[in-house]
């Protein structure tokens, strides 16, 4: 199970290694993307709070990549958190998901991507439900529910 201080130290020192790469120009996912996806994944975009009905949705299912179709999440470790996103206390697996220092907007962050296409997908924060104590707040938009 992945805590905290995992994330840092991947943040800080390196990714999980990816379990395999998919490596597109701008110009390719700009066509295969719908303008909203392809602002949120590949621009680092946020959708409008509460803008999706997934953060309501808790049946079973895994929730994957929309640019690449990695799983990234299980709806077991889903919970309402009452920010307005999907959020999650652990990914799939480590290697799913890469964590990255972000400081835009005037606040420190740790932005989470896609490990596989490198596809933004939201922020993880330390104020999740024990015992991970993580939230991974995704974008809607990132994730396929299948």
């Amino acid at each position: 199970m992945l805590k905290w201080l995992d994330i840092l130290n991947f943040a800080r020192n390196g990714n999980p290694i990816a379990p395999r790469r998919v490596e597109k120009t701008d110009e390719q996912w700009q066509a295969e993307l719908d303008p909203e996806t392809y602002m949120i994944t590949r621009k680092k975009g946020t959708e409008r709070p509460f803008s999706s009905q997934s953060c309501q949705l808790f049946e079973p299912g895994k929730y994957y990549c929309v640019c690449c179709q990695t799983l990234l999440f299980d709806a077991d470790e889903k919970f309402d958190s009452g920010s307005g996103w999907p959020s999650f206390t652990q990914p799939a697996s480590i290697e799913a998901v890469a964590y990255h220092g972000d400081k835009s907007l005037g606040m420190t962050r740790i932005e989470i991507t896609c490990n596989v296409c490198d596809s933004h997908l939201g922020h993880v924060f330390p104020d999740g439900p024990e015992p991970s104590g993580l939230r991974y707040c995704v974008n809607a938009t990132s994730m396929e529910k299948k």
